[in-house]
């Protein structure tokens, strides 16, 4: 059934639309019309919507690309609440929020939505409720005994919560456009100083110079994850994401710019150094140079997976973390369908639609922005079609829309979906007013206007006119068509501005444009099971079910069929594979499969250990965290291990210890020491999301009305020669 749609769709091409009063799509059409009083009626598949006037305005050839604007502003004053609620905070009942809600079935406050949606714009758009809405998400400590600060909470998520998911930073990505509020300006610098530090010490590796954590947004695991992460997040607490660290480069490039409005050189040389130090190592570590892209996230040992997402790519690209021809290569080399550009690729054969095969039109907006610095006429085409498609086709800004149809709901069994879909989700909103005002009009954050409009859609939007217009509150922008257009590119040759009207004269350029990738395999190989390892001799015998590659100690190592020895291999070992199908695309990894020397060490704290012979070791802890399921809650327990051996230096690292289902390893640690040297080891209290007093409202789960808790039960203390 898949591979028919995907048939049909790809039978439709990517040429650029010329959609007027409506459009056709499988089947399906929509229409837009407007009557003499200036309300818009859409109809779409599934019925009528009648729009009223808006106070906004934008005039072109294109009614339906006229009432779609109309109707994101309908959307967003729908979602303009005095109130938010949510079943895990207050027992459900309303909070008071002069804020936007997240959408009609997320009638909440989440960082991550807000904080994407008010950077796409909507600080433009009303610039208390985006300030309101992010004041919501900080919050000082209620821990006496706790470091105390202003901190960005991070959401309810997989194993409790940060740090497993570290993506909070995104916060700073919205609350940069609203600094000319003096007192708000001073909680974004406190905040940034304090989250920064926390992550700092918390998430970051010296090793990998990354930040650990899961992929921003992408956060239901199984989705994006081996699908045997559903019940062991360990590893993506140990792993590396893309977005996660572009977010943090761009949230300490912030904290520099500051820090110099604050008179202070010192902290600004510093964060700007951690920023270059971040950006050299992102790029170190994720360019897969073999596809000419960003992998979405490699493996706390530094595996290579062979997966991408296409938010990463673009705010590597938007944040200038990619730069030149990597920048255009990884827009080029991602994939796209005729209905828009996947959030994730490859996708999943195991897992239904959600963020596996779909669209979400706020990723589609900042794959826009990208594709606008990179120059690419027709990707920007391609995601402006998608982002009205959608919206047409479904009546108001979705959530999200199934990769092959564009269609709201796939019936496919087992793999139906997508799995949630709200309608008038918030950053769904934003992208579709990010579209126009950016994306057509060249309307950027500054208040410049830089316009680069395909040539390919000339005949949609302006028709027999020579001009197109958008009226906002306080700018009113005129793009005026030249009479030669010999290029594929409009951009601005003259711009005149008086008071708020600003008109633009375009020229037609011809730029060098990427050809969308619209023949990429969809689906990767399924992962096979882990590995099972035998000593034998000094080495160790390897046997897996079928063709596999190895991965050892998180390095590419050979491929075996069904069974294989590795030589001369350390004391102890960590062996992964995967697949390869017939199209190269390679599998995600297996679990991981240890065996080898390792010393358990019990009884209470602190713990000694003699070291046996010099070098480098691994250190963890056995443990079981019961204190919430997998997928949310806010209680992973996060401690300090103190390292003390021969000489007195102390080693402070920290370990991690999820959510989880029976007994499990923690997130490891390494370090260094002498053979004959006794290591002292103290476990001391760490930090988790309990802490925060915001907290003491969420009632879904423990560590929030009935009091903080960052605890697990904790066994022996794992040591492995590494």
């Amino acid at each position: 059934m898949l591979s028919l749609l995907l048939s049909a769709a790809m039978a439709g091409g990517a040429a650029a639309p010329v959609w007027r009063d409506g459009l056709d799509w499988h089947g399906m059409h929509a229409s837009m019309s407007r009557d003499a009083h200036g309300a818009w009626t859409l109809a779409w598949p599934f019925g009528q919507r009648v729009i009223q006037p808006q106070p906004l305005r934008v005039e072109t050839a294109s009614p339906l690309f006229d009432g779609l604007f109309a109707m994101a502003q309908d959307d967003l004053a729908q979602d303009s609440v005095s109130a938010i609620r949510d079943g895990a905070f207050d027992h459900g009942q309303p909070i008071p929020c002069h804020c936007f809600e997240t959408g009609l079935k997320w009638p909440y406050v989440w960082t991550r939505d807000l904080a994407y949606a008010v950077d796409l714009g909507l600080w433009r758009f009303d610039a208390a409720r985006s300030r309101n809405g992010l004041k919501f998400k900080l919050s000082d400590v209620r821990v006496p005994t706790a470091p105390q600060g202003l901190y960005v909470m991070q959401d309810t998520g997989s194993g409790g919560s940060w740090p497993i998911s570290t993506d909070r930073v995104v916060w700073f990505l919205g609350a940069k456009h609203l600094l000319d509020d003096p007192a708000f300006a001073g909680d974004v610098y406190r905040a940034l100083a304090d989250t920064l530090a926390q992550d700092r010490q918390y998430a970051y590796d010296s090793r990998f110079g990354l930040y650990r954590g899961e992929t921003s947004f992408l956060d239901w695991r199984e989705q994006t994850y081996p699908a045997w992460t559903a019940n062991e997040v360990v590893s993506i607490a140990q792993s590396y994401a893309l977005s996660t660290n572009v977010l943090h480069y761009q949230a300490l490039q912030l904290a520099a710019t500051l820090a110099e409005r604050h008179h202070d050189a010192a902290a600004a040389g510093r964060w700007q150094g951690q920023a270059q130090a971040l950006k050299q190592a992102i790029n170190a570590h994720f360019w897969r140079a073999d596809r000419g892209l960003y992998m979405s996230y490699i493996g706390g040992d530094g595996a290579p997976y062979d997966t991408y997402d296409l938010l990463g790519i673009a705010l590597a690209v938007t944040s200038g973390v990619a730069e030149g021809d990597r920048a255009r290569q990884a827009l080029a080399n991602y994939p796209a369908w005729p209905s828009g550009s996947p959030v994730i690729w490859p996708e999943r054969t195991d897992q239904a639609v959600y963020h596996n095969q779909a669209i979400w039109p706020f990723v589609s907006a900042y794959a826009l922005r990208a594709a606008r610095l990179a120059g690419q006429p027709s990707r920007i085409a391609h995601e402006i079609a998608s982002v009205m498609r959608g919206a047409a086709l479904a009546g108001s800004n979705m959530e999200n829309y199934e990769l092959l149809t564009q269609g709201i709901h796939l019936d496919a069994g087992d793999l139906s979906g997508p799995v949630v879909n709200s309608p008038r989700q918030l950053w769904s909103v934003a992208a579709y007013l990010a579209m126009v005002t950016e994306g057509v009009f060249g309307l950027e954050a500054d208040g410049r206007i830089e316009p680069k409009l395909p040539v390919s859609l000339v005949p949609m939007l302006f028709g027999d006119r020579d001009a197109i217009t958008l009226d906002l509150r306080d700018r009113h922008v005129t793009l005026r068509l030249p009479r030669q257009r010999r290029g594929n590119l409009l951009v601005a040759d003259h711009v005149e501005t008086r008071g708020d009207t600003t008109t633009v004269q375009l020229e037609a350029v011809q730029v060098d444009d990427a050809p969308l990738r619209l023949d990429a395999p969809l689906h990767a190989p399924a992962a096979p099971p882990a590995p099972v390892l035998q000593a034998d001799g000094d080495g160790w015998r390897v046997r897996t079910e079928g063709k596999v590659q190895l991965y050892v100690n998180g390095r590419r190592a050979e491929a075996i069929d069904g069974s294989g020895r590795l030589a001369h291999a350390p004391k102890y070992v960590c062996v992964s594979a995967t697949r390869i199908d017939a199209t190269g695309l390679e599998s995600l990894h297996s679990p991981t499969a240890c065996a080898g020397e390792q010393a358990r060490v019990g009884g209470g704290w602190p713990r000694e250990w003699q070291v046996p012979a010099t070098g480098r070791y691994r250190v963890a802890l056995d443990y079981a965290n019961p204190h919430g399921p997998i997928n949310t809650g806010i209680t992973a327990a996060v401690k300090m291990l103190s390292i003390a051996c021969g000489d007195g230096t102390v080693q402070r690292v920290p370990v991690v210890m999820p959510h989880s289902m029976g007994r499990q390893r923690s997130t490891y640690a390494e370090f260094q020491a002498r053979e004959g040297q006794r290591c002292r080891f103290a476990l001391e209290d760490g930090f988790n999301m309990s802490y925060l007093r915001h907290n003491a409202h969420y009632t879904g789960g423990t560590g929030g009305s009935r009091g903080p808790l960052n605890e697990a039960d904790v066994g022996d203390l794992l040591i492995a020669p590494w």
